[in-house]
Formats: C-alpha cells, sequence, structure tokens
C-alpha cells in the first residue's frame, strides 16, 4: 500500500493517538522513520488497557504493524513492553517468528517509561533533540490501541467506541469499550457501586489525568476514569490555585533540588531544571529569563510534585503556568546548541512503579480491571468536534437528520484534522459549533 492511501484510509476513518493529546495519526506516518515502536509500556499508576488490548488483539495489531512498516519502509519494529507484564509477552512471543522485523523489547518497570522520548532512548539509544518529537530522530512512536484501530480501519471500520478503564473507589475494576460520546456517569455504572460516600474524579491517569465530572464525554483520548475520596492528597492538588502553589514556594521551597534530580527529562540532558525555575520564581527573580523559557522542556509527568518534593510543592503546576503564559505570548522551544548529554546517575534516579504507586497512595488501589463486555446504558451521544489536535472537524448532517452507526457525520477539517462517524444508530438532535447530538433508537 501507498503512504498517501494509508493516510488517506486514516484521516477519513477518524485515527488519533488514543493514548495522549490525539494527534491525527495520518500526519504521523512518515518514510522518514527507520524504526517503529509500539508503546505498551502504561505510562501512569493503575491503567491496563493497552496491554489487555494488546493480549486480546495480537494478531491483528501486529498485521497493522507489519503494513505501516511495508508502507514507510522501516527497518525494526519494536513491541515495547515492561518486564513485569508477563501475561502480555507469552500473548504475543507466538506472532513475533511470522515477521521478519518485529520484535518484543522489555523495558524496566519505572515512570514514566510511556513518555515518547523516554521510550525513544530505552529502546534505540537516540536522544530526541530537546522540543522535538521522534521522527526527528527517525522513530515513529504509536501506542497499542491507536494500532488496533488503524487495523480496523483498513477493514472499513471507523473510530466510534473507546477503551477506558475505571479504577478507585468502585465495586468492580474494568476496563470497557463504549461509544465515543456517553457520559463518564454511564461508563462509571459498568463498573457497579462507587465505594465513598464523597466522590472526586480523574479523568485519565493519576499524575497527568485532570479533575473531571460525571458529566464528563467521553472522547477519542479518554483513557481512564480513577473514582477517588475528596479528601484524597491527588484531588486536592488539583484543587490548588497557581498563586497560592507560588506563595507556598516562596514560603517552604529549600532548594534541595531533588525536584531536577529525579526529573526525568533532565536525565535525558534536557534544558528543564524545576529546581532552577522554583528559585527565580519564588524570588521574583525578572533578569534571568533561561529558567522560565526552560519551562518550555517540561514533559509534565508530575513526578518532581507527586514524588520527588519533601515539601510537597507544585513544580509541574507552577512550570504548566508558565509554559502556557510562554505559547500565550508566542514564544516556542529554541534549538540548543549543544546536544544533550545522558546523566551517568540516570539508571539509579529511576522511580519504580511500585514505590510510586505507594508515594500517591493508591497502592490499595492497583487491582486487577479485566475487560469486559458490556453495553452502557445511555439515550444519546454528544460527538466533540474537536477530539484531536488540529482543527475541529465539519458537520455535515443537520437536525432531524437519520444516522446509523459508523456513519460519517463530520469532515475533516482544513489542515491537520480528521473525520468523525456516529457511534449510534440515530437521529440528530442538535448541531452546534463544537459538537453533534445524536439520540440513540
Amino acid at each position: 500500500m501507498k503512504l498517501t492511501e494509508l493516510q488517506g484510509i486514516l484521516k477519513e476513518n477518524g485515527i488519533v493517538g488514543a493514548g495522549g493529546a490525539g494527534f491525527p495519526t495520518y500526519a504521523k506516518l512518515s518514510e522518514k522513520a527507520d524504526t517503529i515502536i509500539l508503546n505498551c509500556a502504561e505510562c501512569e499508576p493503575l491503567l491496563k488497557l493497552h496491554r489487555q488490548v494488546l493480549e486480546t488483539h495480537p494478531s491483528e495489531i501486529f498485521e497493522a504493524l507489519d503494513l505501516i512498516s511495508k508502507t514507510v519502509n522501516a527497518k525494526r519494529v519494536c513491541v515495547a513492553i515492561k518486564k513485569s507484564y508477563v501475561e502480555t509477552a507469552q500473548a504475543i512471543t507466538p506472532f513475533v517468528e511470522f515477521f521478519d522485523n518485529i520484535e518484543i523489547c522489555r523495558l524496566d518497570d519505572v515512570y514514566p517509561a510511556g513518555d515518547e522520548v523516554i521510550l525513544t532512548y530505552e529502546v534505540t539509544g537516540r536522544i530526541v533533540p530537546p522540543g522535538d518529537i521522534p521522527l526527528s530522530v527517525g522513530v515513529m512512536v504509536l501506542n497499542v490501541e491507536t494500532v488496533y484501530n488503524l487495523y480496523r480501519a483498513i477493514n472499513g471500520r471507523p473510530v466510534t467506541r473507546k477503551y477506558v478503564t475505571v479504577a478507585g473507589e468502585v465495586q468492580n475494576p474494568v476496563t470497557v469499550r463504549v461509544p465515543i460520546g456517553i457520559t463518564i456517569g454511564e461508563v462509571l455504572k459498568l463498573a457497579g457501586d462507587i465505594t465513598t460516600p464523597d466522590p472526586a474524579f480523574i479523568i485519565g491517569g493519576p499524575m497527568m489525568g485532570s479533575l473531571g465530572s460525571k458529566a464528563n464525554i467521553v472522547t477519542k483520548t479518554t483513557n481512564a476514569v480513577l473514582v477517588l475520596p475528596s479528601s484524597h492528597p491527588l484531588i486536592i492538588r488539583r484543587q490548588s490555585k497557581t498563586f497560592i502553589d507560588m506563595k507556598r514556594a516562596m514560603a517552604a521551597c529549600c532548594q534541595c533540588s531533588y525536584c531536577t534530580s529525579l526529573c526525568s527529562r533532565n536525565l535525558l540532558g534536557h534544558p528543564i531544571n524545576p529546581s532552577e525555575f522554583m528559585r527565580v520564581a519564588s524570588n521574583g527573580i525578572t533578569n534571568d529569563a533561561e529558567p522560565y523559557l526552560d519551562a518550555m522542556y517540561c514533559s509534565g509527568c508530575g513526578l518532581c510534585e507527586q514524588y520527588s518534593c519533601v515539601q510537597n510543592l507544585s513544580p509541574r503546576m507552577l512550570l504548566a503556568a508558565c509554559k502556557t503564559e510562554l505559547r500565550k505570548a508566542g514564544v516556542k522551544p529554541q534549538p540548543q546548541k549543544e546536544p544533550p548529554v545522558v546523566n551517568p546517575k540516570r539508571p539509579l534516579r529511576q522511580v519504580p512503579m511500585s514505590r510510586l504507586t505507594s508515594r500517591i497512595g493508591l497502592k490499595k488501589y492497583n487491582k486487577p480491571a479485566p475487560i469486559i463486555e458490556a453495553v452502557p446504558n445511555f439515550k444519546k451521544v454528544t460527538v466533540l468536534l474537536s477530539q484531536h489536535v488540529g482543527a475541529p472537524s465539519v458537520p455535515i448532517v443537520k437536525k432531524g437528520d437519520t444516522v446509523s452507526e459508523k456513519q460519517l457525520i463530520a469532515n475533516a477539517g482544513e489542515g491537520l484534522s480528521v473525520a468523525l462517524h456516529s457511534p449510534v444508530n440515530g437521529v440528530v438532535t442538535a448541531v452546534g459549533k463544537t459538537a453533534i447530538i445524536i439520540e440513540k433508537q
């Protein structure tokens, strides 16, 4: 298959990164890549869906990887899984012999192994330049569910469903495949009763996810819902205000530099220095711009505030606020004069997942969350037009139209964008600037 043909199929079927920001996959495919990495590192604590999908659909995923590698002429395909994923390795090993260039790469059980910059280094030894993407060093990183969706797209099935892991204070932790556009509340019912009287919800992983509610809509990038008591430290931290975080930093930051010592990107030689940023920001220093500008290289992994800081401060949130303001001002990451150099102490400073899970108070929630086939009870779907990086999709249906499941309801917008398809058989009840609402029939 020609590259342009495959890209067209992915664009028309709405394939985007299912484990991150939702970057359109067709734009990620490139003949510049000599190595393809299937990301099954399951970056955050409690998330299990990628290893589960790989165990359930190994044949389909390997076929899709083979097609991609032949299309872009990649020499090497690496299925990257953690050493602790014994069952996953057992499930996929029999399929390796049928493909010439596919291999299994074992990773240490550390955080954040799923960061594509970290993953690229672990698998290939290549360092992605600060502010750049893995393709700049000839590597293409795709996560498991994205590749599974790609396989389905090749066989005429667009993205209308999403795997979601539900964990925490629920009766039965599960991973479910649900229609895009239903609410988080409808997903939660598939996990039984909520087991805390005052629940709060993190949409995504415990390290990088955000606070949400039962009214939130499932999109193509919704990976998990974590239910916790409202008093849990992960919830309280996310409710803090930036100016309060800054006041606390001014009062308590002791410049121990642990946040920098354990920073995953700093250990790869990237110019991000959380402790130096905290020093200048908390002291109001404005004649040294470099620590502020280097905030652009923060990956947002959260180790600095959830694991490293002995004062329980919030470097990541302050760095994120700084990055937001820099972007508003049109500031972009600047090319570095010198290539990054990996810290020789890096192997000794990596954070084990088990220790991280305990440190952030989630050990008791680390339970099996098996994939179940269950149909959620819902009456309508709200299909957001912007579920991906780039331009929103453009509706082609109107109020009162009858649509069928998998039917095209929105074309890709101009520039970087993908199409959208109906997750259900139903009637369009509203078409707005941000969403299409379809009542199920």
